[in-house]
């Protein structure tokens, strides 16, 4: 049925994008559903076989799509992040990638089995963790600032360095057991690293300056960004194998500290192309391991070695590298237990089984089992508990999805103070401190920055909140403000207030292509909403039950009220839009704005019973 490459082709963009999906909607680590349907359709049901299929643009397309994805996580190291942080990060990513390489290089030669050699190998290899698992796995998890940074960092930046370690170790036990291996070799291999980081500081210096001098128009941005880092890549690969990765990676790092607006702009795209890339090449690598490998992994002795990596060697190297450095012992014991490795691991893994192999290393078959194994459990180890985890160890962004007010005014501090009153985490960003006046003395959290801004990103954690409400007085600025947060909220979750003109003609129809979702109904502009609380109108919270429903709280409530929002028993909020029906049940409750004229009418009511009452009593 799947016969030719574009149909294979096409298999597997359907089961990696798939498998995202899937993990999204049912909140699983992406990659483990994304590893299970690879294997799937490669050794359980043999219904391809990418390694075999596409010959050799196999291994050339693995690359250059992993330098691809470790670029582009590159370009998340901007140094300002790491404020405070230093230390913790220098020494991971030295001293605890040392230790760890020593201890697995260790664990793999009395525990596993292997010789000398290929232990050495396979512990360089072994220390990646890699921005294609970690990534997605903090996004998921809501990690408090700091443990995110250094996971990121660490990710990212021993990546390469793994790769570099497994081809040092091979070139150092080459120049002591063959003697064609000279020092001259060894150096070429020093010379070549060095080589690939400067290649990759020029290509990322040259692109800052052009693009900052406008010698490239935006149209061709992206295009020149991409065919640079493949460039980037293959030079420094032609020299020495494996020295692009640590190439692409200071390209990425260079580019980040460069701080050029363009670069922001084209963020969003090259996270898309990264994770294309990625869904396809996990789907592609587990699809090409065959059944003998995959019975290997039960080998006690690689199930051991595992177990022992994970509980021992991990903790181990993050502990004392760690020591005297500002992280307390929560942070230790989450970062000691995080290292899913991913795709790095497991290509570099099948470079080094078939360079042993030919070197008369018949024990290098074992690699790719131990690899996978070791790859497998500790995505679904991590993946599944990290989550967990981190609430255990107060670590992640408790309490319920917040929600960000972009716009400060006399309504947003309003409705902040309800939903604040309810326990909902709650900002207002706006960049006149004027306008956070009511905030600041109504005791709601702010901040003064304009949300749009570079800096803002860095000195605002926008991880507590999952909803974004843009209400300011220009609608413009609403629907750029919109625009730019869609691929970080997700367009079902970016609010903004109702336009103030509402015709075909209007000139500014432009601001309407936004598609956020418009807030309270047509009519509800900024000017009207501040009107009702000018004039006295207050917000009030009603509760359903099974006597007062829906249907009676829409029948009985008072002309003019505005409905806001509805906080679910469950703690979710579901902010009420325009052209949607309200949707509300027994002991849900109903956020709305509405005059005071009918609770002074009970109030009147009710005196004037008393009066009479006291005036039959006379």
């Amino acid at each position: 049925m799947f016969a030719s490459t574009l149909s294979h082709l096409m298999l597997i963009g359907i089961l990696g994008i798939g498998s995202q999906w899937f993990a999204w909607r049912l909140r699983l680590p992406a990659i483990v559903v994304m590893s299970v349907a690879g294997l799937l359709i490669g050794p359980v049901f043999g219904v391809m076989n990418p390694e075999e299929d596409f010959g050799t643009m196999f291994s050339p397309v693995i690359s250059m799509a992993v330098a691809i994805i470790l670029f582009e996580g590159s370009l998340n190291l901007d140094f300002r992040e790491i404020k405070g942080l230093g230390k913790s990060v220098f020494r991971i990513i030295t001293l605890g990638a040392f230790i760890a390489w020593i201890l697995g290089s260790l664990t793999a030669f009395f525990v596993a089995g292997l010789p000398l050699v290929v232990s050495f190998i396979i512990g360089g290899l072994f220390i990646v963790t890699g921005p294609t698992v970690i990534l997605p796995l903090l996004r998921q998890a809501k990690l408090k600032q700091r443990p995110a940074t250094i996971l990121k960092w660490e990710g990212i930046v021993v990546d390469p360095l793994g790769a570099l370690l497994a081809v040092f170790a091979f070139e150092i036990i080459q120049f002591f057991t063959v003697e064609s291996v000279t020092v001259e070799a060894l150096l070429l291999f020093f010379l070549a690293s060095l080589f690939a980081v400067v290649i990759g500081w020029i290509c990322g210096k040259g692109i800052g300056e052009m693009f900052e001098r406008g010698f490239v128009p935006e149209f061709l941005k992206s295009p020149l960004v991409f065919t640079v880092v493949i460039a980037c890549f293959a030079v420094a690969d032609e020299v020495m194998h494996e020295t692009g990765l640590l190439a692409v990676t200071a390209m990425g790092m260079t580019l980040a500290n460069v701080h050029n607006a363009s670069l922001s702009d084209m963020r969003h795209f090259k996270e898309n192309v990264s994770l294309l890339l990625l869904s396809g090449i996990f789907i592609m690598l587990t699809a090409s391991l065959d059944r003998s490998t995959l019975l290997q992994v039960f080998d006690f002795n690689i199930i051991f070695y595992v177990i022992l990596m994970l509980f021992i060697v991990r903790p181990l190297s993050i502990w004392l590298s760690t020591m005297n450095t500002e992280l307390s012992i929560r942070e230790k014991v989450l970062i000691g237990w995080i290292a899913p490795r991913g795709i790095v691991a497991l290509t570099v893994a099948g470079y080094f089984e078939n360079v042993l192999t030919e070197a008369g290393y018949l024990d290098a078959a074992i690699v790719m089992p131990l690899t996978f194994a070791l790859v497998f459990a500790t995505v679904c180890a991590h993946g599944f508990t990290l989550g967990p985890m981190a609430k255990r160890l107060e670590l992640s962004i408790a309490g319920k999805p917040g929600v960000l007010i972009v716009g400060g005014s006399s309504f947003s501090t309003a409705f902040a103070k309800v939903l604040q009153d309810m326990g909902i985490p709650v900002l207002i960003t706006d960049s006149s401190f004027e306008h956070l006046f009511n905030a600041k003395g109504a005791g709601v959290p702010y901040y003064r920055g304009e949300i749009l801004s570079e800096q803002t990103e860095y000195h605002l954690d926008m991880t507590p909140y999952d909803k974004l409400i843009v209400a300011t007085d220009s609608d413009s600025y609403n629907s750029l403000v919109c625009t730019t947060f869609i691929p970080d909220f997700g367009r079902n979750d970016i609010f903004q207030l109702s336009w103030h003109v509402d015709e075909k003609d209007h000139p500014n129809d432009l601001i309407k292509r936004a598609e956020a979702r418009v807030l309270f109904g047509e009519g509800a502009t900024f000017e009207q909403l501040n009107r009702k609380i000018q004039a006295g109108h207050v917000f009030r919270r009603t509760k359903l039950t099974k006597q007062y429903t829906i249907e009676q709280y829409l029948a009985e409530r008072e002309e003019g009220t505005v409905v806001l929002a509805v906080l679910k028993q469950t703690g979710k909020l579901n902010l009420v839009t325009a052209n949607t029906s309200l949707k509300a049940e027994a002991g849900d409750t109903i956020i709305s704005l509405s005059p005071t004229g009918k609770e002074r009418k009970k109030i009147q009511e009710k005196l004037d019973s008393q009066r009479k009452e006291n005036g039959n009593g006379g």
